[in-house]
Formats: structure tokens, C-alpha cells, sequence
């Protein structure tokens, strides 16, 4: 990236404190807008949703309302493995590879499932060449249809009132972008994600273009 891409004008402390200070106004103006569109998505009206889709776990057959495990909300990530696929999605890898410890969601409520129209066998199978010990069930039936999901991904929210399950949000595509943390740390460096779209010369690669399983990249 060094022989392609400008790097930064070197500067003294001074000089580089008020760069700083000019750019975080505009961090804080940032934070204050992504707090509003934040508390608008809270507002965001509900639909009901039924509580008795069936999905495969470990233990058996358990229900959209079992997900919730007690607690009163439920995200879902809807991710793209399928029946006879011997590896996931790199993206969507990407994105189960920054879930943090669910003990933080939980201390609000709030539970985390991941799921995927492959059987459970397949499911275990590739949680283990990962690594990953984040819940997963095998979705069954129109689920995932019923929730706009059609060989894609996606991430849908719930909030369970009783017995009442209602849907309350959803986002695919760039959306995602929230959930990798990954993402945030290059955001903070010179060279970014190293993606075309960011600037001019930053890079060829498109959106995620670069991504792969974390078993996948080369030592560097």
C-alpha cells in the first residue's frame, strides 16, 4: 500500500492537534446523527410475527419463542450457509467472527442467534473448523422466506411481549457493516479498508471484496 498511496503530510504536534481537533467536531456531529437515526430505529412500528417457526438446535426441535431463551429481545443473523455447502459465506464469517461474549447482550435483555437452512450436522461442522461457540440453529420451513431472506443474508430483530413475538427490524447489505468491528479499527487507519469506493488510489478491491475465512488469508 506504501508505493500506492499518498501517505499523510508530516506536520508538527501542533499543527496535527488542530487537524485533530477540526476532525473530531465532525466525529461528535457524526455521533450525534447516528444517536438520532438510533433513537428513530427504536421508534420504528412493529409486526407481529409467529412464535411457533421450528428450527434445529442441539437439542432438538425448538421454536422462534425458545430462541429468546427468557429474555425480551432477540436478534437473529441470518446466515448464508446452505444444505450441501461445506463452507459459509467469507462475509458473512467475517461478520460471526466479531460477535462478541453474549454475557453483554444478555445483561440488557438480549440474545443472539445465528442461523442457516443447512442441516445441523453441516452447521457443527463448519462451527468447529471456525471455531465459534455462538448458538446456531438449522432454519426449517419459511422462515427465512417469511423474513425477506432468499439465499441472502440479513439481520432480523424481535421483541417478545409474553407469549407475543413481533418483528421490529431488519438490514442486509451495507447494513451489516455495523456488526464488524474489524471494519471500525481500519476506519481508523491511514489506509483504510483499502477498498476502491473509499478514495481515489486507496485500493481495487470493492465492498468486502477482500474478505475471507480467518483460515483462508495468507501468514503475513
Amino acid at each position: 500500500m506504501t508505493d500506492t498511496v499518498t501517505l499523510p503530510e508530516v506536520v508538527s504536534a501542533g499543527e496535527w492537534q488542530i487537524a485533530r481537533d477540526a476532525l473530531l467536531a465532525k466525529e461528535k456531529e457524526l455521533s450525534l446523527a447516528t444517536d438520532a437515526v438510533a433513537a428513530e430505529r427504536r421508534r420504528l412500528p412493529m409486526v407481529r410475527f409467529d412464535s411457533g417457526y421450528e428450527f434445529e438446535g442441539p437439542q432438538g426441535k425448538v421454536t422462534l419463542l425458545d430462541l429468546f431463551e427468557g429474555r425480551r429481545q432477540l436478534i437473529v443473523y441470518h446466515f448464508m450457509l446452505g444444505p450441501g455447502q461445506k463452507a459459509g459465506c467469507p462475509g458473512c464469517s467475517m461478520v460471526v467472527d466479531n460477535i462478541g461474549h453474549p454475557a453483554h447482550l444478555h445483561a440488557r435483555d438480549t440474545t443472539l442467534y445465528v442461523v442457516a437452512p443447512a442441516t445441523l450436522p453441516e452447521i457443527e461442522r463448519y462451527k468447529e473448523r471456525m471455531g465459534w461457540t455462538v448458538p446456531w440453529v438449522s432454519t426449517l420451513g419459511a422462515f427465512n422466506p417469511d423474513c425477506g431472506i432468499d439465499g441472502g443474508f440479513g439481520v432480523s430483530v424481535f421483541l417478545r411481549d409474553g407469549d407475543d413475538v413481533f418483528r421490529t427490524y431488519f438490514t442486509s447489505g451495507r447494513g451489516a457493516d455495523q456488526l464488524v468491528g474489524t471494519l471500525r479499527y481500519l476506519d481508523l487507519t491511514p489506509f483504510g479498508r483499502q477498498e476502491a469506493w473509499e478514495e481515489a488510489g486507496r485500493g481495487t478491491d470493492g465492498p468486502g471484496h477482500w474478505w475471507k475465512r480467518h483460515d483462508e488469508y495468507e501468514r503475513i
